[in-house]
C-alpha cells in the first residue's frame, strides 16, 4: 500500500525544439513516435522574436507527454544512455528533473536513417505526491503545501533508489 508521503513520478514530457515548421517537424515528429511509441503534439511559440523570424502561434517543435508505467519504461530507457549519471543541477527546487539526449539512435532498436537525419531531445521528469487534485479540481482549488512537495533532495533520493542513477556534483 502507497502512503500520502510516497513520491511517485507523475509524468515524463519529451520534447524535439526544431526552430521552424515544414519538413524538419515532421521528421521530429516522427522520430519521437518511434521513440516514445506515442502520437506527438506539435508546440506552437507564444510569442515574437523578430531577429530569428519566429511569429505568434507559428509551430516550432514537438512533445510527447507520457504517464504511468509507459513513463517509469521510458526513463529506464533513457538513463543507461547518460550511463545512469545524471548533474545535480538537473534537478530543480521543485524536485523535477531534466536532461537531454544528443542522438535519438541512442537509444535500443533505432538505427540512423539518412533521410530523417540527427535529432536531440529534452526530457523532463516531474516528480508528485499523491494528492495533487487539489490544485486541479473545480470547487476549493488550493496550493500544494509545502511540507507535501518534493524538494531536490528528495528527488535526488527517489531517484537513486528507485533507477539507480548516480548524481554527478
Amino acid at each position: 500500500m502507497t502512503g500520502m508521503r510516497d513520491v511517485y513520478v507523475e509524468k515524463v514530457v519529451v520534447n524535439i525544439g526544431v526552430g521552424e515548421a515544414g519538413e524538419r517537424l515532421v521528421k521530429a515528429q516522427k522520430v519521437l513516435e518511434m521513440v516514445t511509441g506515442q502520437k506527438s503534439v506539435q508546440t506552437i511559440s507564444k510569442t515574437i522574436n523578430r531577429d530569428l523570424g519566429i511569429r505568434k502561434g507559428m509551430p516550432l517543435g514537438c512533445k510527447v507527454t507520457l504517464r504511468g508505467e509507459a513513463a517509469e519504461e521510458f526513463i529506464e530507457r533513457a538513463l543507461p544512455i547518460r550511463e545512469m549519471r545524471v548533474p545535480v543541477y538537473s534537478f530543480d527546487k521543485e524536485g523535477n528533473m531534466s536532461f537531454g539526449i544528443t542522438d535519438y539512435t541512442d537509444f535500443d532498436g533505432m538505427k540512423y536513417d539518412p533521410e530523417i537525419g540527427i535529432f536531440g531531445m529534452d526530457i523532463s521528469v516531474v516528480l508528485r505526491r499523491p494528492g495533487n487534485r487539489i490544485t486541479k479540481r473545480a470547487l476549493l482549488k488550493r496550493r500544494i503545501p509545502k511540507d507535501h512537495r518534493v524538494d531536490r533532495d528528495e528527488a535526488i533520493q527517489y531517484m537513486k533508489d528507485k533507477f539507480k542513477v548516480e548524481v554527478v556534483e
